[in-house]
């Protein structure tokens, strides 16, 4: 009596389980999902059909409610559905934000760029100078004032120190030492920097050849001062009987004349 009312129960639960199997694997529930999750929206797949001149009960129960159900792609992946709006969504998101990125990174390089060619801090590293005008302007930069008279003699040194040409030159040369500082270290353009030592090279060039010209007329100054003081001392002979004093020509011969002894 047990083993008979234990097979009619596992009868019981194998009737229930091959009808749970049945309903699971029913066409139109298992259309429906694949549509609602990854296949096409197809309308020919929308099960029960009507039938023979749409004579189908089924059908009516089924689709009678929903009329417009099968024209609408419900699909949260179709083309218009929600989870593909959202991904298009992100995707445009993410390519605004590398927009912004990239708009970002350009203006963070260009003020970069423009820091370093207005900075004075990086003047030194620039090529033209490198190249160029660190070479013209070393004389003026390393400048040691006590050797700006090697090579004259005691009494050219001694006229150009009296004379005040050696100090004149000192005070312009520590000027435009000066400027030129200040033009390597203020906040400029490269292009307003370039112009600056262009004119101040101009400048100490016409400087430069001023004192190279000085001192040469030094020298030649006290040759012919010391010329005349030889002249002065041995004293000029003056024609005699003739009635007047000697010609600016006759002087100027005995000068020179003189001046060869």
């Amino acid at each position: 009596m047990k083993t008979t009312r234990l097979l009619i129960l596992l009868l019981f639960l194998g009737c229930k389980f091959a009808s749970a199997q049945m309903v699971i694997n029913d066409e139109s529930i298992r259309y429906q999902q694949e549509r609602m999750v990854f296949k096409q929206w197809d309308k020919d797949k929308f099960t029960p059909k009507p039938g023979f001149l749409g004579l189908n009960p089924l059908y009516w129960l089924t689709w009678a409610w929903h009329p417009d159900y099968k024209k609408k792609d419900l699909r949260p992946l179709g083309p218009i559905g929600p989870q593909t709006q959202r991904l298009i969504f992100v995707a445009a998101m993410q390519n605004t934000e590398n927009a912004y990125k990239l708009q970002a990174d350009t203006l963070r390089n260009t003020a970069v760029t423009e820091a370093v060619n207005y900075s004075g801090i990086t003047s030194a590293t620039d090529p033209l100078w490198l190249l160029y005008y660190r070479h013209e302007f070393d004389p003026l930069i390393n400048q040691q004032d006590d050797g700006l008279l090697n090579g004259l003699a005691q009494k050219e040194k001694e006229y150009l120190n009296r004379s005040g040409v050696l100090s004149w030159y000192l005070e312009e040369s520590q000027t435009l030492n000066e400027r030129l500082d200040a033009a390597r270290n203020a906040t400029v353009d490269r292009g307003s920097r370039m112009l600056a030592y262009h004119r101040l090279l101009a400048e100490y060039r016409k400087l430069a050849a001023a004192w190279d010209s000085k001192k040469q007329n030094a020298k030649l100054y006290l040759s012919l001062a010391e010329s005349a003081d030889n002249v002065k001392g041995q004293g000029v002979p003056i024609a005699k009987n003739t009635g007047y004093s000697r010609t600016d020509k006759q002087i100027a011969d005995d000068v020179l004349n003189k001046s060869k002894l």
